[in-house]
């Protein structure tokens, strides 16, 4: 045998057992041919392959045409490039609560590179079970077709303006009622007073009132004159009466001695109060209901002299703060028309009107300006949550949650297919929202409050219900419904208010906020809707103890001739979804609601012909309220329960035969 013969064999020998043992290059030839190699992670302790060709990494074996389609979603440490570095890779955002193990950080980039080329859209899918929502479900709604509306479009930095004015208006409204009226400001009474403001609002902001007749809003002066001079509560024991009753005497002594009152209003409060101190003196063993009466008494004799003397105060604050949204949003308006000229986006001026318009299943509202550039917003993908950051602000969302957006947006905003601008518009809309609800106020949580999901479930089975009245983005169950902000939420699918909607057919659910205004104003525009069309149209209403605060709302519930039928059911008996479900502990979504609950059929005749509250139906509906626990027992007992042997089936004949008709008919 030749030596170098043999030498050459040994050798290739030797550098095909040296490759073999190479993990860089253990791999099949064709990963290798197109530039595939294997490497080991000391972080994670696993194997990861990187392409040294395309700067591509995947932590799974690459599929034979992995080039250039690779999913960055199987890529949790961001080391998967496709691009050449950019100036605006995002920095590591640093939290007190931010994990140690690897996240996955990803950079909304432009569709386009520098030289024009396009690329594939992003694949934005968060994994995750199902959520408590079914956005499958078409619309059965029929409308007149619409133009646009005269909204601009959301940018990041006009709403951290924005969303800024209005936390500073919350805090001089809270400082207002403390120094003036020496009491804490109402609860939730600030989010009530913008929901009543926008009933009557002709402005263009969509958050801050600024165009309102009258100035003084009725709900917050009523809400304050209710806590002057104290803020009472329901007593439970015998002692916190007795207490209460000498809690609220000794501040309306106080409040009347400080302030302009006449002399009259001066004895009556006064003897009044003396009245009741002599009262609490003297019998040391009064039952409950004795310091109930004695507090009742007391509030009628001095209430109204105290009202009188704090009137013209608590219309100052009430116009006060009306004047100062006005002065903010005109400052945002200027902030908004300055971005605009930057952006070479010419506004529109005068309605907007469609010829000859035609009758259309109800499609998301269209922004009529051009929407401007918007920048780059970074987010961080730790399983259950997200955190979302534009500068230096960051906000959370639960990922379920964020799936569902992505959902909504590819459903509801056709003109960014590659989703481009999607992170950036979630930022505004949980701006907005945490900003309208005060996430940092655990007493604001109730404008957000929804039905379960099985109640949804049951009203879509029963009554066709596909449309709901009053949701948003993060806490809707179908994909159309109408929501508060329009221009956040019509890229997730809101129809705009339900004040300008005016649907001509449909099945719809409503459970709206408490304000009584927004209820007077509803129940008026259904009313109005259902008289002005022929075809089926339902509105089945949930509304919260609506006869002790909203005294005027029943009336004209009771006197509607579209009633067709009144349920309650009592408070302890249902569950409620938190308004604050898209942040907060899963165990903490559902929550027992204290006061009952009103549901009220209205429907024309063609509605009530189609969807009509049969006994059938209104037994589906009750048991849907049950607490999930219950129905999830209940299926447990009928899955476990054995089946009927012939001897416990009812015997056949003419008795039972006649029973079924007559149950029947």
């Amino acid at each position: 045998m030749n030596p170098s013969s043999s030498n050459a064999s040994n050798s290739a020998q030797n550098c095909s057992s040296a490759i073999a043992n190479d993990p860089v290059h253990d791999l099949p030839p064709y990963l290798l041919e197109k530039g595939w190699r294997k490497f080991w992670s000391k972080r994670e302790k696993r194997p990861y392959f990187f392409n040294k060709l395309t700067n591509e990494s995947l932590w799974e074996m690459p599929p034979p045409n992995a080039v250039g389609n690779c999913d960055p979603i199987r890529d949790p440490l961001g080391i998967q490039s496709p691009l050449p570095s950019s100036p605006h890779t995002p920095e590591p955002i640093t939290s007190n609560h931010q994990p140690q193990w690897p996240l996955r950080v990803v950079e909304k980039r432009p569709s386009q590179d520098e030289c024009g080329s396009a690329l594939p859209a992003k694949k934005l899918v968060f994994s995750g079970p199902c959520g408590p929502w079914d956005l499958e479900i078409s619309t059965n709604v029929g409308i007149w077709e619409r133009p646009g509306i005269l909204m601009q479009h959301i940018h990041p930095d006009i709403e951290i303006v924005r969303t800024s004015y209005l936390t500073k208006l919350r805090n001089q409204y809270y400082e207002l009622c403390h120094s003036r009226e020496n009491i804490e400001a109402p609860k939730d009474s600030f989010i009530r007073w913008l929901m009543e403001r926008k009933v009557v609002d002709k402005g263009l902001d969509p958050l801050l009132p600024s165009n309102c007749f009258p100035e003084v809003s009725r709900s917050m002066y009523n809400e304050i004159m209710n806590d002057i001079p104290v803020r009472l509560t329901r007593p439970k024991f015998c002692a916190e009466a007795r207490k209460q009753l000498a809690k609220y005497a000794e501040a309306a002594k106080k409040m009347i001695e400080s302030r302009n009152a006449s002399p009259e209003s001066r004895k009556i409060v006064k003897w009044s109060v003396e009245e009741a101190f002599q009262f609490i003196r003297g019998t040391l063993n009064a039952t409950f209901d004795d310091y109930e009466e004695r507090l009742i008494h007391l509030r009628s004799q001095c209430q109204p002299q105290l009202v009188e003397a704090a009137k013209k105060s608590v219309e100052g604050i009430c116009s006060k703060i009306y004047h100062l949204s006005c002065e903010y949003a005109k400052k945002v308006r200027e902030q908004e028309v300055e971005l605009m000229k930057k952006e070479n986006i010419q506004e529109i001026h005068g309605p907007l009107r469609i010829q000859n318009p035609k009758k259309v299943y109800c499609s998301p509202i269209h922004l009529a300006h051009n929407c401007p550039k918007l920048p780059l917003v970074h987010f961080i993908v730790d399983k259950e949550i997200v955190l979302i950051r534009y500068k230096d602000e960051i906000l959370r969302i639960r990922s379920l949650y964020l799936q569902k957006l992505e959902h909504l947006y590819r459903w509801n905003c056709l003109e960014d297919k590659k989703l481009e601008y999607f992170m950036c518009r979630v930022w505004c809309l949980l701006k907005r929202y945490h900003a309208f609800i005060s996430l940092s106020s655990a007493d604001a949580f109730s404008t957000q409050l929804s039905l379960p999901a099985s109640v949804f479930e049951c009203l879509h089975k029963n009554f066709d219900v596909t449309f709901e009245c009053f949701a948003s983005p993060l806490n809707c169950y179908f994909r159309q419904y109408c929501s508060a902000f329009p221009d956040t939420d019509a890229y997730f699918g809101s129809r705009g208010s339900i004040l300008n909607f005016f649907p001509i057919s449909g099945s719809f659910q409503a459970f709206p906020p408490y304000s009584e205004d927004l209820f007077e104003a509803t129940i008026d525009h259904f009313e109005r809707v259902l008289s002005n069309s022929e075809d089926a149209l339902s509105f089945i209403l949930f509304l919260q103890e609506y006869k002790e605060h909203s005294p005027r709302a029943p009336l004209k519930l009771e006197s509607s001739r579209f009633k067709r039928k009144q349920l309650t059911i009592e408070a302890l008996d249902y569950d409620l979804r938190s308004g604050y479900q898209h942040v907060c502990d899963p165990n903490q979504v559902l929550l027992k609601s204290p006061v009952s609950l009103m549901i009220i059929f209205l429907q024309n005749d063609a509605g009530f012909l189609r969807w009509g509250p049969t006994p059938q139906r209104i037994d589906a509906l009750l048991e849907s309220f049950k607490p999930v626990k219950e129905i999830m027992k209940d299926r447990e007992i009928t899955l476990l329960s054995p089946p009927p042997t012939p001897q416990s089936l009812p015997p056949s004949g003419g008795g039972n035969s006649s029973q079924t008709s007559e149950t029947t008919s």
